[in-house]
């Protein structure tokens, strides 16, 4: 089968790419913007790209177009495609049609942390020896890949809500099919296509209507619009994460309890019966220690670690793999460093992830400084849905310099802290990074954008010489 792909240097359809070619499928692809480091891997895996969506790309004929959600009306190949009458499909439908039917789909969702936990859980599954297959939107360490078939049963996706194609506005993960599901948290995100969390809620919910009877769903027993979630209906076994020493916390199905106040290190218990509504509770605990920090992390652990439970993976194997986990690109990343100064990179884009990411690397630095560097670059923020948590959420930051966003209709000093920096270039946060690190003091300076933030990593990298790690 020959597949040409609309949108091909997108995280997601990028890794699709991937897993056809490994399938044995002749695969091409076009984007309008064909740059590195997706499109290295492409080129690396045999698949040719074309920059651009000519409509001359009509000649390679191929059995069936897949359209990535970045391509709309209007686009000269899709109008094409729909005038010809020619076979197409979303890269959503592609996965649940050529890969996993067949397979032990297990699903990651949430509003955070559905790349960590994803990663988190395919790791446990390697290293198990089950030799899974994933589709990760993000790369992690241990595997050096965001996608891979496998050969084993299993596969982990990420499932993001975001809507699936211009013709198609369901949320993704209703293709997938699940037989286990993680849902992180559920907040409200993603504005430019939700109109408010209940319209988010009614996507997870038809997911929740896909999972068989005998699948289980794992979440946080502490969350409001979660237990709202399940309210609308829920036909599958529920199984509840605990976290901390609460009486409901005892009662759920695996809790983690954490021993060190930067969550490098905690206890998790889990319940044999791995049933919600069991009135027997016998538990078995194992103790994690690694390299990440936050409670954050700490939570999707827990969240990985229940659902390898599904596959088999008893808790010390699990908790073995995750002291030998080492991380995803753009979740906390170390970048580089010298005597006085680390620098860090991450994805948090919203007001709750940027909170959490401080908090924790303020557990882990101590009295050391921390300059965040922070560009709202998301639709959500752009459009200021989340502006008023803004401020408080860089309460664990000594200094918090902002890139003001182009072409919105709100400015960032409206609703900052009067000691926030506001710039309006990447030249003047540059020296401003160079002012505030001058001294004895360690200062650690943490990059958030979910873009590329204008090449600011490297540029920082120069400006403060530091060596790369």
């Amino acid at each position: 089968m020959h597949i040409h792909i609309l949108g091909i240097c997108g995280t997601f359809m990028g890794s699709l790419a991937q897993l056809a070619k490994q399938s044995g499928m002749r695969v091409t692809g076009c984007d309008a913007n064909v740059y590195p480091p997706m499109s290295n891997q492409l080129e690396l895996a045999g698949i040719e790209l074309i920059q651009g969506f000519d409509t001359g790309q009509l000649d390679l004929n191929p059995d069936i177009w897949v359209i990535g959600n970045a391509l709309s009306r209007g686009n000269p190949l899709v109008e094409t495609i729909l005038n010809r009458g020619d076979k197409y499909v979303s890269g959503p439908e592609f996965l649940a049609e050529q890969v996993l039917p067949g397979r032990h789909v297990l699903a990651v969702s949430g509003t955070h942390g559905k790349t960590s936990t994803s990663s988190m859980l395919a790791w446990i599954l390697e290293y198990a020896g089950l030799a899974p297959g994933f589709l990760i939107g993000g790369v992690p360490a241990n595997f050096g890949e965001s996608a891979r078939l496998g050969q084993g049963n299993h596969f982990v996706v990420e499932a993001d809500e975001y809507d699936t194609a211009f013709f198609d506005k369901r949320s993704k993960f209703v293709h997938y099919r699940p037989r286990t599901l993680v849902i992180n948290n559920l907040e409200f995100d993603h504005a430019d296509i939700f109109e408010n969390l209940s319209a988010i809620q009614r996507q997870f919910h038809h997911l929740i209507r896909t999972i068989p009877a005998q699948g289980n769903i794992y979440f946080p027993e502490t969350s409001a619009a979660i237990a709202e979630l399940m309210k609308m209906g829920c036909w599958s076994k529920k199984c509840a994460l605990g976290f901390g020493d609460s009486e409901q916390a005892k009662t759920a199905s695996f809790r983690a309890i954490a021993s060190k106040d930067d969550f490098s290190e905690f206890e998790v218990f889990q319940n044999s019966e791995l049933d919600f509504d069991s009135p027997e509770r016998n538990f078995e605990s194992e103790v994690l220690r690694w390299n990440l920090i936050g409670e954050h992390n700490m939570q999707n652990a827990l969240g990985a670690i229940a659902a390898a439970s599904d596959a088999g993976v008893d808790l010390a194997t699990a908790v073995a793999a995750l002291t030998d986990f080492k991380g995803i690109k753009r979740r906390l990343e170390l970048l580089a460093s010298s005597n006085k100064v680390t620098l860090y990179d991450d994805f948090a884009h919203h007001p709750t992830a940027i909170k959490t990411t401080l908090e924790g690397l303020r557990a882990t630095v101590g009295e050391d400084k921390i300059i965040a560097v922070i560009e709202p670059r998301s639709n959500t923020m752009k459009l200021g849905v989340h502006k008023s948590e803004l401020a408080d959420s860089v309460e664990n930051a000594d200094q918090a310099i902002w890139l003001q966003p182009e072409n919105i209709d709100w400015s960032l000093s409206d609703i900052l802290a009067p000691q926030d920096l506001i710039f309006s270039s990447i030249d003047q946060i540059l020296s401003e990074v160079l002012e505030q690190t001058r001294g004895e003091q360690k200062s650690h300076v943490l990059v958030m954008s979910n873009g590329g933030f204008s090449g600011i990593h490297q540029k920082l990298i120069d400006t403060l010489n530091l060596n790369i790690d």
